[in-house]
């Protein structure tokens, strides 16, 4: 059997910037050249270095990209880790070079990293992240700007162009609060994932999370699977939503998404967007598929910035929402769950259940 992607997930991982990664990133793939090559790809628009690498020599391509918003921290440290554990744990884990081609880019977004420090060096603390929390509207939104819209989108769009087309991509997100965990799936292939959700599910489950059950009937492109699944947005249906309510302003904003962005590279590439809270609505109940309680938050969350930017206390506020952090590592081990189950997808021969 592979040796679980789950497994290179330290005890007690911390948050480590894109800056002090790049160094051992590099180094870890020139000590396994022969299976590893690093990947200068440019700069942001603020000047921090753009970087990827690409691990091992199988047959299976498979993309994957963290960052895109950049209040979303975990997925750059699961494929910094990845990467870094990884290499450094060749021999064991040596069944996924020989059967896998990983292109990564662990961080698209390095400039809204860095905007969002504060809050991430303060981590799990809820009061730092709502009030110091940056994230970038439409227009900005590195998710929907592919190919092109930022020197961001287009450098990883040149390196992902070069080496695909693609088996499986995944994209790592996450959300500020959820009722549990979240997948997304590509709407060509949500006839062919059951076996990946049911393992999801379980492995969310094992981890003490529930799923994160909203059914936006088609909204943008988030068409309802079953609870804790939505089909992956697009563009096209971002542009048409906004045109729908006579916004062309804002349906221009919306570029194509990094999903239809390889899905054009050819092929019939899976599409996984992981969904996982930085914080859990402990106390939440399913209402008719509806996150009534994160949807509420939502709503409270200017006036719980304004207090506390005032220098007020919110415990209070927070106190019925029962707002508890996921664990990094909890966090971190199911998105690396999720990519070996899109992994068996798209190659059941090469992953063994």
């Amino acid at each position: 059997m592979e040796p679980a992607l789950t497994s290179l997930v330290d005890a007690a991982p911390t948050f480590r910037t894109h800056d002090a990664a790049q160094a051992p990133i590099r180094a870890a793939c020139g000590r396994h050249d022969d299976i590893a090559a690093f990947h200068a790809l440019g700069t942001s628009e603020e000047g921090r270095p753009m970087y990827g690498a690409v691990l091992g020599t199988g047959p299976i391509t498979v993309s994957l990209l963290a960052g895109n918003h950049a209040d979303e921290p975990v997925g750059p440290e699961t494929l910094r880790t990845l990467i870094l554990n990884g290499l450094g744990r060749r021999d064991e884990m040596a069944p996924w070079w020989t059967h896998f081609r990983f292109v990564v880019v662990p961080h698209t977004n390095p400039d809204g990293e860095a905007r969002n420090q504060r809050w991430i060096e303060q981590w799990p603390d809820p009061s730092a992240y709502l009030q110091h929390v940056v994230r970038e509207p439409p227009g900005r939104d590195l998710e929907f700007g592919f190919p092109a819209m930022r020197p961001e989108n287009e450098q990883v769009s040149t390196f992902l162009r070069k080496h695909g087309p693609f088996d499986l991509h995944a994209s790592l997100h996450g959300m500020s609060v959820g009722e549990g965990a979240l997948l997304l799936i590509n709407r060509p292939w949500t006839f062919r994932t059951q076996g990946l959700r049911d393992a999801f599910v379980e492995a969310a489950a094992a981890r003490g999370l529930p799923m994160h059950d909203h059914n936006r009937k088609g909204e943008k492109g988030f068409f309802w699977i079953e609870p804790g699944f939505q089909t992956t947005p697009r563009g096209d249906a971002m542009r048409a939503f906004f045109r729908a309510q006579e916004d062309d302003a804002m349906a221009r904003r919306f570029h194509d998404s990094s999903m239809e962005f390889v899905a054009s590279l050819g092929g019939d590439p899976l599409s996984l967007v992981t969904e996982l809270p930085l914080f859990w609505l402990a106390g939440a109940s399913s209402d008719g598929h509806r996150p009534t309680q994160a949807l509420k938050l939502r709503e409270r969350r200017p006036e719980l910035r304004a207090r506390l930017d005032r220098g007020e206390d919110i415990g209070a506020l927070l106190a019925p929402f029962d707002l508890r952090p996921v664990p990094l590592d909890t966090a971190m081990q199911l998105q690396l769950r999720a990519l070996e189950l899109g992994c068996r997808a798209v190659a059941p021969d090469a992953v063994p259940a």
